[in-house]
């Protein structure tokens, strides 16, 4: 029988356990998405710029990376069960305040602390299915796992945008409390502390905390703020750029050398650990970076509503959630590294598909590569997440998890940057291509020009007005042109990312096979 927690609570069932610690998780990983359709909707009610409104989103992400990899250790100190328990009751409380929010200041500060009490979940809840289902199942617990990591960022702008449609912005945080009630209901009936997991009473890291905090939280400012500041052009964006690197690097050797480190980074002697949190990050690239070209490429440029380009982005998150179960079941009758090239592979070929589209492109296209896209998440989260941790032992697992799902998050941050600035850059470069064709001599040119021009004219425009407006109207042709081959050009760059990674997978070292009937190692 599974076996977590202490001797009188041998006979739970590890899936109860699951829905428990899942609950919570899933509202947290929502929340990181939910706000982002709900922007505008919050600097109005709240009289500020859409500029001041992103904070709530920058602060909530921000608070939640510097606490993410802390997470072992402060389980360590105060307990899981307890952790989890204050994790949960602050969490729902702040998005009570948060729905309550008077001002942007308040909802800033809100918005911190569901953040921070928000970002143990993660690690806590892998940590946890880890140690509760025996080596032959942990598949199945790594499915249900990621459905809620997977899953949750692409239903939080569709859940996001119909309470604030239907109701307030203020319900996408009202939402949390009922949620959050059950789960601390949930918590305490089915999780207990493992016996090997005793309170520690060492020394605190003060140094360790510090430098955390700094170069984390720099790195997070300047990820989501650095292009809306033009990057390096900016004197804020150098100044935490520094502050990241100087923080990180002095974190690196500070928890090599401490006595008892807030991060214990010796888990990376662990070459599956290694090698996969490496390609972990960049999955969390990809995956998060597709998931804010697609709905911006369908609004802006295809003209969709925000619930058209919701319901378009459905067969991705429904493929994942229909294939996970499934590969959970192949962990352990199939090599994981088998199932992770097929994965890799999968993933390339749907970031190929998006790169060839045209602006004449009907939404039911995207669904082809949108299923393959999901369906390959799930035989890259899955399998991932098991070898991975697989060879860590459980009591270091929380502190594995911590840094796991750390690097996961760093890596979305880095994907969203990154693919913003790349599609910026290849719509520029692509306005300066097409717009050599378009010039006085040029008889197609000639030819479309007159078109327009006596078009506006049939509308009552005048000649003079006429003319300004059909070249106002052939600019805005290239600039929608290019802006489509700029968004092919970013999926393909994407697609490239997958397939360079597959090398990698034969580093991995090849999973143990375990008999269904393995009883977990203590």
């Amino acid at each position: 029988m599974p076996f977590f927690g202490n001797r009188e609570h041998r006979e739970i069932n590890p899936w109860l356990i699951a829905i428990a610690v899942m609950s919570s998780t899933f509202m947290e990983v929502l929340d990181t998405t939910v706000v982002n359709v709900s922007l505008p909707h919050i600097a109005g009610s709240l009289s500020s710029s859409n500029d001041e409104a992103t904070w709530t989103l920058t602060s909530y992400l921000v608070a939640n990376a510097i606490i993410l990899p802390m997470t072992g250790w402060l389980a360590g100190r105060f307990g899981r069960k307890r952790l989890l328990l204050m994790s949960v009751t602050g969490f729902t409380m702040a998005s009570f305040l948060c729905g309550l929010a008077p001002t942007l200041p308040f909802l800033i500060l809100c918005r911190v602390i569901q953040g921070a009490c928000g970002g143990g979940l993660q690690p806590l809840s892998q940590a946890i299915l880890l140690e509760s289902f025996p080596p032959a199942k942990r598949g199945q617990a790594m499915a249900f796992w990621a459905l809620g990591i997977v899953v949750a960022p692409m239903l939080g702008p569709v859940a996001g945008g119909w309470l604030t449609d239907n109701y307030s912005w203020r319900w996408v945080f009202y939402i949390n409390v009922p949620i959050g009630v059950v789960a601390l209901i949930l918590t305490q009936l089915f999780i207990f502390d493992p016996p090997y997991l005793r309170r520690e009473k060492t020394g605190i890291d003060y140094w360790g905390i510090g430098l955390l905090a700094v170069g984390i939280g720099s790195l997070q400012i300047m990820l989501d703020k650095g292009q809306e500041d033009d990057w390096f052009g900016s004197r804020f964006i150098v100044t935490l750029c520094v502050l990241a690197v100087v923080g990180l690097s002095g974190l690196i050797i500070r928890e090599l050398t401490a006595k008892h480190p807030v991060l214990d980074l010796t888990v990376f002697k662990y070459r599956s650990f290694a090698i996969g949190t490496f390609l972990m990050t960049f999955i969390g690239f990809v995956l998060y970076g597709s998931t804010v070209l697609l709905p911006l490429l369908m609004q802006v440029v295809l003209g969709y509503t925000a619930t058209h380009a919701g319901i378009t982005n459905l067969p991705r998150g429904l493929a994942s959630f229909l294939i996970m179960p499934l590969v959970g079941r192949l962990i352990g009758k199939f090599d994981s590294r088998k199932l992770l090239g097929i994965g890799f592979v999968a993933s390339a070929y749907a970031m190929w598909e998006l790169s060839r589209f045209s602006l004449n492109v009907a939404s039911g296209n995207f669904w082809w590569p949108l299923m393959i896209q999901g369906a390959s998440l799930g035989f890259v989260f899955v399998p991932l997440t098991t070898i991975t941790n697989g060879g860590i032992p459980n009591e270091r697992m929380g502190n594995a998890t911590s840094i796991f799902n750390l690097m996961r998050n760093i890596g979305a941050s880095i994907g969203i940057a990154m693919v913003e600035t790349v599609q910026y850059r290849a719509q520029q470069t692509q306005i300066n291509v097409l717009g050599r064709h378009v010039y006085p001599e040029s008889l197609t040119t000639q030819q479309m020009f007159q078109n327009l021009k006596a078009y506006f004219i049939s509308q009552g425009s005048s000649a003079a007005t006429a003319s300004q407006q059909a070249y106002g109207a052939m600019w805005g042709i290239v600039q929608r042109q290019a802006a489509m081959l700029a968004y092919n050009d970013t999926f393909l760059f994407l697609g490239v990312i997958f397939v360079a990674l597959i090398p990698l997978l034969f580093l991995l070292q090849k999973p143990k096979a375990v008999k269904p009937g393995a009883a977990m190692m203590h």
